[in-house]
């Protein structure tokens, strides 16, 4: 029914940049957020940034004021503009949909597949 499709990883040096998509499809009624978490090699997945549907935005302490979050609500995509990448954001960024398929139906987090990110010193 839904599907959450990923694209913009890739390999990039040290205090260059990447822009990640990803688009919502299939039967949604309504999203009340989307954000994007990451997991590195052997550590747990962490929340990396969050936005609602009402355009508030949190973010990890360690990409603030380095990444940004933002949101197409007409097309149900989410990005995540990162610049100045370090080695240490080096991880599989996973797309995260909070959202319900009809009305007055509960709400559920939806994940994508995962892409990865590589920055290299």
């Amino acid at each position: 029914q839904v599907q959450l499709v990923e694209s913009g990883g890739g390999l990039v040096q040290a205090g260059g940049s990447l822009r990640l998509s990803c688009a919502a499809s299939g039967t949604i009624f309504s999203i009340s957020a989307m954000g994007w978490y990451r997991q590195a090699p052997g550590k747990q997945r962490e929340l990396v940034a969050i936005i609602t549907s009402g355009g508030s935005t949190s973010y990890a302490d360690s990409v603030k004021g380095r990444f940004t979050i933002s949101r197409d609500n007409a097309k149900n995509t989410v990005y995540l503009q990162m610049n100045s990448l370090k080695p240490e954001d080096t991880a599989v960024y996973y797309c995260n949909a909070d959202l319900t398929v009809r009305v007055a139906r509960p709400y559920y987090a939806y994940w994508g597949q995962g892409t990865q990110v590589t920055v290299s010193s």
